[in-house]
């Protein structure tokens, strides 16, 4: 497993200390693993007066005889010491005074995080590092001025990104006093391709497949129902799995919007063709019932004589009303009639609805509709799903 080999440089009342750190995070955390090679160091004046100044160092392997402040990592679940072949531990005293005191250990830290934006989510790890029973009137924790902590070159973890680090102090006041504390924050950001390439493309392709069904033809009932039933199971179990890897929460994240949003749209995909089936039944049992009374609706055609009409066209989108009533001896009458015109607005031509008289039947138009709608609508939520999480992504630093 990738590590992040950090160093911390530190001062305790007075005394420098050095800490290097390699950290594997696994995914998800929490918990959080860290293998941590530990040194740290003191500044004592009697080794100064002791050692020759030509000496560059002197190393001790009894570092029980050694004086160490009482460290320890207050987010730290596990922990042990590494001995294989040897102890990993080692100790240096200086000429000028300082001791070096160097141990190799592995830890799992607690890492609380906020999954509200996964997987576009930033998070924030933090190592702390405490006094645990002397306080600040015996033993004080300072970070070393200029660069405290630095970290491997070349550095590769398989989900996420190291993209800072802040160094901060943490003391803690209890009734017993007040103890020193350090902490380092990791700001980490998760690596999105991973994720791209394994839910939302998939995903996706499950939508335009559901779709295929609006352009089968109405009778083929089979075809479209294992169609939507199939891209239906196989949605569900994709948002299974992707829930089943992660904790469970009791917010809403990014990853539950779009995976809920998509079983919604297999699920309409689904729900059209019961409305389409629906609609040709419908339509075929009106022409049912057209073919069994066709003489009624001839004998109600013939009953109005075209020649009896009422208004007739006069070419210029006017209607010009006939006479009800004919007396020869009243021309005058009869011309003042004739003259009287109906002037009515010539109709707008709607167009789409004259577009969808070309089909036919109800059901053929609910399957027009839906090849239109359903992309146009999932595009937009594209549009605000991408907008929405890409720019929030500081909110899970937090």
């Amino acid at each position: 497993m990738p590590e992040t080999f950090l160093a911390f440089d530190l001062i305790t009342s007075g005394r420098s200390s050095v800490f290097a750190f390699a950290w594997p995070l696994l995914t998800p955390p929490p918990p959080i693993s860290l293998a941590a090679p530990v040194l740290f160091g003191a500044f004592d004046d009697r080794s100064a007066t002791l050692m020759s100044r030509k000496l560059k160092y002197l190393t001790l392997t009894e570092a029980s005889r050694v004086w160490m402040p009482d460290l320890f990592f207050s987010n730290e679940k596990e922990g042990h010491f590494h001995n294989i072949i040897m102890p990993n531990v080692y100790i240096r005293i200086f000429p000028h005074g300082s001791v070096l005191y160097s141990i190799r250990i592995s830890l799992t830290l607690s890492c609380p995080m906020n999954l509200k934006l996964y997987p576009l989510d930033r998070q924030t790890c933090s190592l702390r590092m405490a006094s645990y029973g002397w306080t600040t009137d015996d033993l004080v924790f300072l970070w070393k001025e200029g660069d405290p902590v630095q970290v491997v070159k070349n550095l590769h973890l398989p989900r996420f990104t190291l993209e800072k680090f802040l160094t901060d102090y943490c003391n803690s006041k209890t009734n017993t006093g007040e103890y020193s504390c350090l902490k380092v924050d990791l700001l980490f950001k998760r690596e999105f391709s991973y994720y791209l390439i394994q839910i939302y493309i998939p995903c996706c392709m499950l939508v335009i497949v559901s779709w295929v069904s609006f352009w089968l033809d109405q009778s083929a009932v089979p075809a479209r129902v294992s169609l939507g039933v199939t891209t239906l199971l196989t949605m569900a179990t994709q948002t299974s799995g992707i829930n089943a890897s992660l904790p469970p929460v009791s917010y809403t994240k990014a990853i539950d919007v779009w995976t809920g949003v998509c079983l919604t749209f297999v699920f309409g995909a689904l729900l059209e063709f019961a409305l389409v089936n629906y609609a040709s039944r419908s339509d075929m049992h009106s022409d049912n019932i057209k073919k069994q009374f066709p003489q009624n609706e001839m004998e109600h055609s013939s009953s109005i004589d075209p020649s009896s009409e009422l208004l007739e066209p006069d070419g210029s989108a006017n209607f010009a009303m006939k006479p009800l009533v004919r007396h020869p001896e009243d021309s005058m009458s009869m011309d003042k009639l004739q003259q009287c015109e109906i002037h009515m607005q010539p109709r707008k031509k709607n167009c789409c609805r004259s577009w969808l008289s070309k089909f036919p039947t109800r059901s053929k138009r609910i399957d027009v509709i839906s090849r239109i709608f359903f992309p146009i609508v999932f595009a937009f939520f594209n549009l605000a799903y991408w907008s929405t999480y890409l720019f929030r992504e500081d909110e899970g630093q937090e």
